[in-house]
């Protein structure tokens, strides 16, 4: 069940490290529109009126926050090699800093050069819900002339990984969850899945506690700021991809004049309300998947056949309407069901590395063979072989649907919304839509809205789109561009989910120069 969130999907089995967002992320919209009565900008894309801006925080520190600015961190090895970890606190409610605290986890690896040092470099891969401190172990190594320069830093936000992380299910119950059907073509189905996410969310309550009201993308950036402090440095310097980019912009929007070298890298839109968000996306797959399509039906052995991008999508919705009447066998107690075939495809979306196993795995699929789909579906979720699940699973819906009310409350908006999903994608449309509906049950009450984040005299500000990829439309990009006061749109014309370190020496090369010398691209510059 691919609910609203973005995560990594295996670099082992995808040979890539992406970031990306699926389903929906939440927010206010009216039941009968598309959108909610707004402007339309440059670019095409639909605004909501009057929607706020994000106000900055007073510049200096609060007397009741200055014990967390004050701390000595003690570091320490990690259990991998060449890292240091430590552990940070933070209030857990910010209004209240005396209410307790909580405990975040950061590594770091320190500059290798022996030039000028730049001050530390922030990463984080997105999610809500990415593990940041695994992402730095991969991201660490590269590029070389960076990490010479910079600390390699990562904190797990709040409720992520290593810092108090988010639990709501048992293993085999997420098995179960991830297998329910997210395209009800009945009422009992429908009762079936707002059952599952019922009890997914009354899981994280007994599991989580008040946890679960004190992890928002906010809070999250007033960490960051925390540590911004405890490290010594004077501004942030930051690399964040996918959901990364709306925490980074977050910080930037709270702490305009302590913004350093800051790249938004797969840009989320903060001012778009829920229903355009999650059919902006929905087509974004769409924008994916027809490219898919067209590289599939270029090879004699397609399984989608080699007519037309048009016949692969009729080909494809018929091997998932299938596999929901008849699941294929994976060699293991799990079928291959709709819902985590449909998981998988998404999954091979975010990396065009992906196409060759995933034209293999359609065709064993087709052949009854589920078990590369699965493989696929089970990166997405971060299912080990041994059937444990990170916590990115809980994590995210517990972010997004903190962070800006459901986009539906009830079944009925869904349906009423559906014929604007399959306008934006035959294939996935149906599931995008029902995958929205799971915040509508979340038992504590968001805290945030869509709005605009402007972050007036930041510093300059880096924000990378590509125009193909699936997970953060490019249109997001050039929408964050043009809020951020002091921002440079950067974009890779390509596929893919995000553009930093996929092998494109104009992306990376501009970006490093950048991060290195403070060099800000020519407006308008565009990568192949």
């Amino acid at each position: 069940m691919a609910t609203s969130r973005l995560l990594r999907t295996s670099a082992a089995l995808l040979a890539a490290t992406a970031l990306l967002i699926s389903g929906c992320s939440s927010g206010s919209s009216s039941p009968d529109d598309e959108a909610s009565p707004g402007r339309t900008t440059e670019a095409g894309v639909q605004r909501p009126a009057g929607e706020p801006t994000l106000a900055p925080l007073p510049a200096s520190t609060p007397g009741s926050l200055r014990s967390y600015y004050d701390q000595k961190l003690s570091w320490h090895p990690c259990a991998s090699g060449g890292f240091e970890c430590a552990t940070m606190k933070a209030p857990l409610d910010y209004s209240h800093p005396g209410g307790g605290d909580i405990k975040l986890a950061v590594a770091r690896k320190k500059a290798t050069g022996t030039g000028h040092r730049l001050g530390s470099l922030l990463v984080n891969p997105g999610g809500p819900g990415g593990a940041a401190i695994e992402y730095l172990e991969k991201y660490a190594p590269q590029p070389a002339a960076v990490r010479a320069r910079y600390d390699m830093v990562a904190m797990d936000p709040r409720g992520v990984a290593h810092s108090q992380p988010v639990e709501c299910l048992t293993n085999q119950q997420m098995d179960r969850y991830t297998q329910t059907d997210q395209t009800p073509d009945s009422p009992a189905e429908v009762n079936k899945l707002a059952t599952a996410y019922r009890d997914f969310a009354k899981g994280c309550v007994s599991r989580s506690g008040k946890l679960l009201s004190h992890i928002s993308t906010v809070e999250a950036a007033r960490d960051m700021d925390v540590l911004r402090a405890v490290l010594g440095d004077k501004k942030l310097n930051y690399v964040g991809a996918s959901y990364g980019t709306f925490l980074g912009a977050t910080y930037a929007g709270l702490y305009p004049s302590r913004v350093g070298r800051m790249v938004l890298d797969g840009a989320m839109d903060p001012e778009l309300d829920a229903r355009a968000t999650n059919v902006q996306q929905t087509a974004g797959f769409n924008t994916a998947f027809t490219a898919f399509a067209e590289d599939c039906i270029k090879h004699k052995n397609c399984p989608l056949g080699t007519k037309s991008t048009a016949d692969a999508a009729q080909q494809i919705s018929a091997l998932f309407k299938k596999l929901d009447a008849h699941p294929a066998a994976t060699g293991e107690e799990r079928k291959l069901t709709e819902s985590l075939a449909t998981t998988g495809v998404i999954a091979a979306m975010y990396d065009q590395r992906a196409w060759p196993l995933l034209r293999e795995y359609l065709a064993q699929a087709k052949a009854g063979n589920g078990r590369g789909l699965l493989a696929f579906s089970d990166s997405y979720y971060e299912r080990s072989p041994n059937g444990s699940y990170s916590n990115q699973m809980y994590a995210n819906p517990a972010v997004n649907c903190l962070d800006l009310p459901p986009a539906f409350t009830g079944p009925g908006q869904v349906r009423a919304a559906l014929p604007s999903f399959r306008k934006a994608s035959p294939v996935f449309g149906d599931a995008f839509a029902w995958a929205a509906l799971n915040c509508a049950y979340w038992p504590v009450k968001s805290t945030g809205t869509a709005h605009r984040i402007e972050a007036k005299g930041a510093a300059p500000i880096l924000v990378v789109g590509t125009t193909r990829d699936p997970a953060t439309p490019y249109s997001w990009a050039q929408a964050l561009a043009s809020q951020l006061s002091s921002a440079t749109l950067l974009t890779y014309e390509g596929d893919g989910h995000t553009a930093y370190g996929r092998g494109s020496k104009c992306i990376d090369s501009t970006i490093d120069a950048y991060l290195l010398d403070g060099t800000v691209p020519p407006k308008n510059k565009h990568c192949k």
